[in-house]
């Protein structure tokens, strides 16, 4: 017998109801803020930025591809990474189908990271991946857009990072195994795994000039992360603890 409350069918439509008005004002209040992230002002960027990418060397200007929007996924993967952060490589796995309609929508997705071209590559061939991703190894764009960190910001607990100075450093002399195990999924420590973070940033090329427009982290990332969007109408919802997701090539063939 299950312990969740049970009803007759029009017991459960009269509550579904009740809850579809809150979900309507709810898309309601989504459609705002999509106005509202429109309406920011833009900022131009003049600094000249250069990165890694299969076409060879490109500014800024070129990751848009001959569009006029670009959609810059910022993928957790440092140099001293062996493998892509495991949640940035599930956010990826879901807009990995949809980059094609986007393309041809004016807007090019992207992807960057501070690891250098020849990792991304080889991970994006493990990963089965088609989306466009650069190297920004060589550039400071990353530390610019404060999803990359320096030695000296991590060691000072000052990080910049979702619009907030943060310390993310665990309390001295204590092991965290949660923390550990993340860093491990990319074959390194906390604190190198943790100078990288996660992101997305917007800009606009108009009138050739390139205007970065929004910028978005942590749980701002929550919309773009496919699977949660299904767990959170599953029964359950996201019923988790700890780091239970994996590359889409690690679980056992049994769970599919």
């Amino acid at each position: 017998m299950t312990d969740h409350k049970t009803g007759t069918r029009k017991e459960w439509l009269a509550a579904r109801l009740e809850l579809l008005e809150a979900e309507k004002e709810l898309t309601r209040r989504s459609d705002e803020l999509a106005r509202r992230r429109q309406e920011l002002p833009w900022v131009r960027i003049d600094k000249e930025y250069r990165f890694g990418t299969d076409e060879g060397t490109a500014s800024l200007a070129d990751l848009f591809r001959g569009r006029s929007q670009l959609l810059v996924y910022h993928f957790m993967f440092g140099p001293e990474y062996a493998a892509g952060c495991p949640s940035c490589s599930a956010i990826a796995d879901g807009f990995d189908g949809f980059v094609v309609h986007l393309a041809n929508h004016d807007v090019t997705l992207c992807a960057v990271s501070r690891a250098p071209l020849a990792k991304l590559q080889a991970y994006k061939r493990r990963m089965s991946w088609t989306f466009p991703w650069a190297s920004s190894f060589d550039s400071d764009f990353n530390y610019d857009f404060h999803v990359a960190h320096t030695k000296k910001e991590w060691d000072s607990g000052a990080v910049e990072y979702n619009f907030r100075v943060t310390d993310f450093r665990p309390p001295a002399g204590e092991e965290n195994p949660v923390l550990a195990e993340f860093a491990s999924c990319v074959g390194t420590d906390w604190a190198t795994f943790r100078r990288e973070g996660p992101g997305v940033s917007a800009f606009v090329l108009d009138a050739g000039a390139v205007y970065h427009t929004y910028s978005a982290y942590a749980r701002g990332l929550d919309g773009l992360w496919g699977m949660y969007q299904w767990l959170d109408r599953a029964p359950r919802g996201r019923n988790e603890t700890g780091l239970w997701w994996r590359r889409h090539d690690e679980y056992r063939h049994d769970e599919h």
